[in-house]
């Protein structure tokens, strides 16, 4: 017996479960799938942001209580791990709970697919239900990138940024292969925890994305944490060798090998589509395999909308929480919200972070633009040097004849608050005078500010 909604929503993930409370709020019907019940509120409370930044913020603990061995490092990270688990079984709870205990929505475990554009099938551990839905959402993010190297899928010592998170044992050395965003931040926390850790790159440059600085402020943080870092690099093999892996690589055209106890792939994610059978519903993709969406998040089939990082682009919860927004905006609002009107700001939680939001000094340069760029290093703050972390640099990318702020890096200490005070200003319009001139509590970090953008007077 099939049943009926007035709106079904694939994916538990950060927009997806926003709108089943806000449709439920307006005595709307709602059928929420998710297939696994360790995935009840999505990617960031489960296997991303909340576990891996609970474990940044463990990891400087340990590192605070000076040097020891490392059976007792070893111990600190498996506590940490716990506690990793603690946080993310409640947060887990309260977002199931925060669903299912109302009347009108139904919180179904199980693997869904479309048998029509109205009409999807879902397979639970007992049943095979049969649902149809007036509106129907995708939200059911993404999934880690499986490169094709030898041995990489057969290996118990290759673990995924997923896997790694249950690893209760602190690897002795480990070799990460990729150096985004995502590896900077293991690579970070694992060396403070007392891991020996490698970071092997396929790129020629260390963080391409960043200006040149940037990444050697970046380099040499990591560096000095004891991470070794190598560019340039071509993975061809990783081997079981008993106790540990061997990874065999490419670098200057000679063949290496690096032992390791455990292996991470961080080499990068991509929108999880497979199973969906979006044929049925004639929902298209992109050639990147992404839910392909208008400016308003709708697919190819008027009714059926995508949210979070299965439609492509930034894979950031708060991206899924404002895609929400677009969503609410143009089924009651004025239909203004659009996904090209955000450049938003991100961080990387590696120790100390890097904040960034706009244009980099290079692409910047790249457009023809006229700047000017401003570079203070963290060291010159005072909170900097009551906190005892005066690693990194501070850098604004100005137009220089309107002022207008056109980017900003900031990898120091309280960076993840800091870039959102730019961001804000950015938003709403606001020069480099402003930030030169705002008024800032003392002693903090924002009032660094002051200083950098004071450079571009």
């Amino acid at each position: 017996m099939q049943k009926h909604y007035d709106a079904i929503i694939i994916g538990f993930g950060k927009g997806g479960k926003t709108l089943a409370g806000f449709l439920a709020d307006r005595g709307q019907s709602v059928a929420i799938i998710e297939r696994s019940n360790m995935m009840y509120g999505g990617t960031c409370i489960n296997i991303a942001c909340i576990p891996t930044k609970t474990l940044v913020h463990e990891a400087r603990r340990s590192l605070c209580r000076g040097d020891r061995d490392f059976a007792e490092k070893a111990a600190d990270y498996k506590r940490a791990i716990a506690r990793k688990n603690e946080v993310t079984g409640f947060l887990r709870g309260k977002n199931y709970a925060m669903l299912a205990d109302r009347d009108t929505v139904d919180v179904i475990t199980g693997t869904a697919s479309f048998l029509s554009p109205h009409d999807v099938q879902v397979k639970t551990a007992d049943e095979t239900l049969m649902l149809s839905g007036d509106r129907i959402f995708i939200n059911t993010g993404g999934e880690t990138v499986i490169p094709p190297i030898e041995g990489v899928r057969e290996n118990p010592r290759v673990y995924t940024s997923t896997t790694m998170l249950d690893l209760e044992e602190l690897p002795r050395r480990l070799v990460i292969l990729g150096g985004g965003y995502i590896a900077l931040e293991f690579a970070s926390f694992y060396a403070e925890f007392g891991s020996q850790v490698t970071i092997l790159e396929r790129s020629p440059r260390f963080l391409a994305r960043e200006d040149a600085d940037v990444a050697e402020s970046v380099r040499k943080a990591l560096e000095a944490r004891g991470v070794t870092i190598l560019t340039g690099t071509s993975v061809t093999a990783v081997r079981d060798a008993g106790a540990e892996a061997e990874v065999r690589f490419l670098l200057d055209g000679t063949e290496r090998t690096l032992p390791a106890d455990a292996v991470l792939l961080a080499t990068g994610r991509r929108p999880l589509t497979a199973g969906l059978n979006l044929e049925a519903a004639g929902v298209e993709l992109t050639e990147q395999g992404a839910v392909r969406v208008d400016e308003h998040l709708q697919t190819s089939v008027p009714h059926i909308w995508a949210m979070g990082d299965v439609k492509g682009g930034l894979q950031f919860t708060y991206i899924s929480l404002d895609d929400f927004r677009i969503i609410r905006d143009a089924l009651y609002g004025e239909g203004k919200r659009v996904i090209s009107d955000r450049d938003p700001a991100y961080t990387v939680f590696m120790d100390p972070p890097l904040g960034r939001v706009g244009l980099t000094e290079q692409a910047a340069r790249d457009k023809g633009l006229d700047v000017k760029v401003a570079v203070l290093p963290a060291a010159a703050i005072p909170r900097a040097r009551l906190m005892d972390e005066t690693t990194g640099m501070l850098k604004a990318v100005v137009d220089a004849k309107t002022g207008a702020v056109l980017g900003c890096a900031l990898h120091c200490a309280d960076a993840g608050e800091m870039i959102n005070v730019v961001e804000v200003a950015i938003r709403a319009g606001k020069d480099a005078a402003f930030l030169r001139d705002m008024i800032y509590t003392h002693p903090s970090m924002t009032e660094a500010l002051n200083d950098l953008f004071a450079k571009l007077a």
